[in-house]
């Protein structure tokens, strides 16, 4: 099949049918957010429960995992999971009822993902040659993957973290820390989200690499810089002090650095 063939049925469509596929997709898209939303909205409460609410419990999986890790650790202060409980209120009317709705529909968006990318895909496929499917779909493919583990990588390491010292902060012990449900599911929200962009970056470095804009070299000859901003971010996101909880938020991000190395090539070959 010649690059000119694979065109040929999308030559052959007028722009009003255009239009009307991209109308059968995006109103499958928006079906299928939609069921997966009020699925989701009838469970949200047992999601609540056990997902959602699971790091303000001294028994989420993360803590017990650091309590056995430092108890073996002389140089390491240990990490005690007993008695530690955070407890969130509610100080406006309607906020339990809408964070209900839009909590249902941020995890409907996440986990209905693959197939939101899959039914676009098959709009913008046909407009394309062979070797740029192939070129879109390893894009599209690598784009997921990173995006879910930086989400995972938020859940249970990083904003479970950030929780446990935040909570236990205190400027004055006369000041008690009351956690609002809207303050809580926005500091979820965000450092989850943004662990999800963060991950993406082996992506785009891919990208500016095959445009010729980004090369290794630029990441051989910048790594000391890198290691410390990449030390100063993740001692923003954990500021605890505690070597093993920045080690633990730095490598990953670490290893993504050297990811995005990897995937780009190197100046002479870009320019052979």
């Amino acid at each position: 099949m010649t690059q000119d063939q694979g065109k040929g049925t999308l030559e052959e469509m007028s722009l009003w049918d255009h239009l009307d596929a991209l109308r059968a997709v995006l109103i499958k898209m928006i079906v299928v957010l939609v069921v997966a939303t009020c699925v989701l909205f009838v469970f949200m409460p047992q999601i609540f429960d056990n997902v959602i609410l699971a790091p303000c419990r001294g028994d989420f999986i993360l803590y017990r995992v650091f309590e056995k890790i430092t108890a073996g650790l002389p140089f390491v202060p240990d990490f005690s999971t007993q008695g530690f409980q955070v407890h969130l209120i509610n100080i406006q009317l309607a906020s339990q009822f809408f964070i209900h709705m839009s909590s249902a529909f941020w995890f409907a968006l996440v986990l209905t993902f693959p197939v939101l990318l899959y039914l676009l895909w098959t709009f913008v496929s046909p407009a394309l040659y062979p070797n740029e499917k192939r070129g879109f779909e390893i894009a599209f493919g690598l784009g997921l993957v990173m995006f879910l583990l930086g989400v995972m990588v938020g859940y249970f390491i990083v904003f479970p973290i950030t929780l446990r010292f935040l909570a236990d902060y205190h400027v004055s012990q006369m000041v008690p820390n009351q956690i609002s449900l809207d303050s809580y599911m926005d500091t979820f929200l965000m450092m989850i989200f943004i662990m999800g962009l963060v991950f993406e970056l082996p992506l785009l470095a891919w990208v500016l690499g095959k445009f010729g804009i980004l090369h290794r070299d630029f990441f051989k000859k910048y790594r000391r810089h890198a290691v410390v901003v990449l030390l100063v971010l993740a001692a923003v996101i954990t500021p605890t002090g505690d070597p093993f909880t920045l080690a633990i938020v730095f490598m990953p991000i670490y290893i993504l650095y050297e990811l995005s190395a990897l995937l780009v090539k190197p100046q002479q070959d870009s320019d052979a």
